[in-house]
């Protein structure tokens, strides 16, 4: 993409990474046996300059803590890619998973491993809105 200003190529806007750290998620009295405060950085590590990782306020989606959203490339969501909620992501399997994934791409480039399934999570319009941007 051109931009208007410099005539030079803008930088492609990454896949972003949307980690819920409210009320439930990140708590051991909710998800006991999670290392939760090592989750952030070792999924920061994992995907290094694919995608930034950000902590969240609560998303409202407490019964599957712990929440991670992956927002799609400006990319992929030119290729039709729709942000990705996942949830009870309580193990580095998971975590390994899903920075794999977003190397590869994320959202309308590759395809999730198919273990991602099983965490993949639908929630409200009004929880998804809340999350835009």
């Amino acid at each position: 993409m051109i931009t208007k200003r410099s005539g030079r190529a803008a930088p492609e806007a990454p896949c972003r990474v949307t980690v819920c750290r409210g009320c439930c998620c990140g708590d051991p009295a909710k998800v006991p046996g999670v290392d939760h405060n090592g989750q952030i950085p070792r999924l920061r590590a994992a995907l290094a300059d694919a995608a930034p990782v950000r902590a969240s306020e609560c998303l409202d989606v407490c019964d599957q803590a712990n929440v991670v959203v992956v927002q799609p490339s400006a990319a992929g969501r030119a290729a039709g890619g729709r942000p990705v909620w996942l949830g009870l992501v309580n193990d580095d399997d998971a975590l390994a998973d899903i920075a794999s994934w977003i190397r590869a791409g994320g959202p309308g480039i590759a395809e999730p491993p198919g273990v991602l399934d099983l965490y993949a999570i639908t929630v409200s319009r009004r929880v998804r809105e809340g999350l835009a941007g």
